[in-house]
C-alpha cells in the first residue's frame, strides 16, 4: 500500500501545543490539484503545504499551499513552518540545503533565510514575495457586523478599515483595546454580505483585527477570522501582519525607517503566537518586510493513498 509522509509543526512559538500548525507535505510529486485539496480538507488546518521539484533549477522548490477550501498564493506561518521543515534536512531534491532558501509560489518568490544557533535551526526568515498593495476601505458597520460588535469600538484615527496585500488580501482594521478585541465573535452573515461586496480580494473576506500596545505603537495583539474559508480563527497569520506592518510604516511620518514590529495573536484561543515583522521603508515607500518566527515540532505520520 503506497503512503505518502508529513510532518506537522507549530509555527511562531517556541512551545508545542500553541502558535499555529502546519502539516507539510515535503514530497508531493505524484498527488493531483483534487488530491491536494482533499489532504488539505481533511487535516482542516488554516493551511497545508505541499513541495515539488522547482521549475526553475536556481530555486529550492515549488510550495502550493491549500486552505479547507481552497489554493492561496501566498501566506506566511506556511512558508516559515515548511522551511524548518525543509531546513532540518541536508538536501532538497537532491540540492544541498544552505542558509538561503527560495520558494515558487503563485505569489512570487519567496526568500528564505534559516536562523541557527550551533548547528539547530531556531528560526526562518521569510521576504513578503510583492509590494504593499492597499485596496478599497470598508464600512465601520461591515466591519463590526462580522465580528458581532458595536460600530464605535473600531477606531479610525490612523486609518479606515481598509484592503491590504504584500501577497494575500486580508481586510484590516483597528479596535479601541483589547476588551474588544477579546469580545469579537465571528458571524458568518456578516462574512457573507462583506465577501459580496468586496471586489478587490483574491480570496474568501478574511479581517485582521488589531490593538496597539499604549507604550509602543509597534507591539501589536490581533486576531484574524475567516470563516467563509472554514477557518473560524487563525491563531498565527504572518501575511496579515505583513500587510498590517507594512501599511503601518507607509502611513507614519517618517519617509525613512527600519522597524520592528512584533504581533502577538491567539492569545484568545490559548494558542499564543510571536510574529516578529522588520519593515524597511525608504523615500516614503515600503521596500521591504520580513515575517519570522520560530517553529517546533509535533507529529509525523503517513498518509494512505488509495491503490
Amino acid at each position: 500500500m503506497d503512503t505518502l509522509s508529513y510532518v506537522t509543526v507549530d509555527v511562531f512559538t517556541s512551545t508545542r501545543f500553541e502558535g499555529n500548525p502546519l502539516a507539510v507535505i515535503s514530497d508531493a510529486r505524484g498527488l493531483t490539484d483534487a488530491a491536494m485539496q482533499k489532504i488539505a480538507t481533511e487535516f482542516n488546518y488554516s493551511e497545508v503545504t505541499f513541495v515539488l521539484p522547482p521549475e526553475d533549477p536556481e530555486n529550492s522548490a515549488r510550495v502550493r499551499i491549500f486552505t479547507p477550501t481552497m489554493e492561496i498564493p501566498f501566506a506566511g506561518h506556511p512558508n516559515v513552518g515548511t522551511a524548518y521543515v525543509l531546513g532540518q534536512r541536508t538536501e532538497i531534491f537532491g540540492k544541498p540545503v544552505g542558509e538561503k532558501l527560495r520558494f515558487e509560489e503563485k505569489a512570487g518568490i519567496v526568500e528564505v533565510s534559516l536562523k541557527r544557533n550551533n548547528g539547530r535551526l531556531e528560526a526562518t526568515a521569510i521576504r513578503a514575495p510583492q509590494p504593499l498593495v492597499t485596496g478599497e476601505t470598508i464600512a465601520e458597520e461591515t466591519i463590526a457586523r462580522c465580528v458581532t460588535l458595536e460600530p464605535g469600538v473600531i477606531v479610525s484615527t490612523v486609518h479606515a478599515p481598509v484592503f491590504a496585500s504584500v501577497g494575500l488580501n486580508f481586510a484590516v482594521a483597528e479596535l479601541s483595546g483589547l476588551e474588544a478585541l477579546a469580545a469579537a465573535r465571528p458571524n458568518l452573515a456578516g462574512f457573507q454580505a462583506a465577501a459580496g461586496r468586496q471586489t478587490t480580494s483574491g480570496h474568501d473576506f478574511s479581517l485582521f483585527l488589531y490593538v496597539r500596545a499604549p507604550d509602543d505603537p509597534w507591539t501589536i495583539r490581533a486576531r484574524m477570522f475567516a470563516p467563509l474559508d472554514n477557518v473560524p480563527e487563525d491563531p498565527a497569520t504572518g501575511s496579515a501582519s505583513a500587510a498590517l506592518g507594512a501599511y503601518l510604516a507607509s502611513l507614519a511620518s517618517e519617509a525613512d525607517m527600519n522597524v520592528r514590529i512584533t504581533v502577538e495573536q491567539g492569545v484568545e484561543m490559548g494558542r499564543r503566537s510571536v510574529i516578529a515583522l522588520d519593515v524597511v521603508k525608504s523615500g516614503g515607500t515600503v521596500t521591504d518586510v520580513v515575517i519570522s518566527g520560530s517553529c517546533v515540532p509535533v507529529m509525523r505520520g503517513e498518509i494512505i493513498l488509495q491503490d
